[in-house]
């Protein structure tokens, strides 16, 4: 998954990312021999009292390869830079749709048993793995090993993240027996169908298919039950709407909190007391989320999101994923219909 940008601003942040991602810090040269590096000897030993073996974790680490490409990327990210219309152009494609459908088709039973089980539906758990990596194509060109290690000791400001996700990471991969070397993924670290950087991976992965491996890797059936798990876990409700349509003014109500990625905490209606209307009937103490979406014709579109969209914000703090999982769902759901 993609990793959330920080609200904090101001000059001195500003200045250390822009310090570090020029190449000040380290260069293509770093490396991370435990004999020579203080963050990473520290690491080994930490993880040796896990249960981890020296010999094991120095190896690892002394093939991980700094890389200023992965710095870069982070500031670079699609939530950050584009409008909606942008965004949406991007996910909501004849192809990506159609493709979402097969997948549903191929898959059918582990979806409908992830349903039964965690009460996701099979187009919203497929959309997920549809925008994340186009249901499996595209897991991510960067060793996992080398975008942890350069994140977790050459990021200015996420180091100490980081370097969680790196001991998880390698964690991991001593568990399920992977060579880490061997693992790609994100510029962020994250793995396999679902995109899930490795405590997430620790957290809510799961053996879905009963092989006795939790392989997000190469394991659809995993995946579909794991993306599952990590909604119903962080509150999904059954049968429950993402969004709903809704009408409003032409520049945006300030006294609303849009585009936020928190829990819901407007009622649909305090939107309504702003001008913004569901197009369908509300309790008015219903919580929502209010959105506000930037078509290419500069003209605004509103929805209301339940609590459903909080939770897929909560797989990437970005209004703008979430609504483009939302409507590539229904899309594929619509697809799947007219071909019955």
């Amino acid at each position: 998954m993609n990793i959330a940008r920080t609200s904090a601003g101001g000059c001195l942040i500003t200045a250390l990312l822009a310090f570090s991602y020029s190449g000040a810090w380290a260069d293509e040269t770093a490396h991370f021999d435990p004999q020579f590096h203080e963050g990473t000897q520290k690491l080994v030993e930490e993880l040796v009292t896990k249960g981890i073996p020296e010999e094991w974790l120095t190896d690892a680490v002394n093939q991980a390869v700094f890389s200023q490409s992965v710095l870069d990327a982070m500031e670079g990210a699609a939530e950050r830079r584009l409008r909606w219309h942008e965004y949406r152009d991007i996910f909501l494609t004849q192809q990506r749709i159609e493709e979402g459908a097969e997948f549903i088709n191929t898959h059918a039973e582990a979806l409908s048993r992830a349903e039964d089980v965690y009460g996701v539906p099979p187009e919203v758990i497929t959309a997920i793995i549809g925008v994340e990596t186009y249901y499996g194509r595209h897991k991510g060109r960067h060793r996992v090993l080398d975008s942890l290690a350069t994140l977790a000791f050459y990021h200015p400001v996420r180091g100490n993240f980081f370097r969680g996700e790196l001991a998880a990471f390698l964690d991991i991969a001593y568990e399920q027996d992977v060579e880490p070397s061997e693992l790609y993924g994100s510029y962020a670290g994250a793995m396999g169908y679902p995109q899930f950087i490795p405590t997430s991976y620790q957290a809510y992965a799961v053996d879905f298919d009963g092989d006795g491996m939790r392989d997000l890797w190469e394991n659809p059936t995993d995946a579909i039950g794991s993306v599952a798990n990590y909604f119903a876990v962080h509150g999904w409700q059954r049968e429950g709407a993402i969004y709903h349509e809704a009408t409003g003014p032409e520049i945006v109500p300030e006294e609303l909190p849009f585009n936020q990625t928190g829990a819901p905490k407007v009622t649909a209606a305090d939107a309504m007391a702003a001008g913004v209307e569901a197009e369908v009937d509300l309790d008015p103490e219903l919580p929502v989320v209010p959105v506000w979406l930037e078509f290419a014709d500069d003209s605004i579109g509103y929805r209301l999101g339940e609590y459903n969209l909080y939770v897929i914000m909560r797989y990437n703090h970005s209004h703008l994923y979430a609504m483009a999982v939302a409507e590539l769902s229904e899309a594929i759901a619509q697809q799947v219909e007219d071909q019955r």
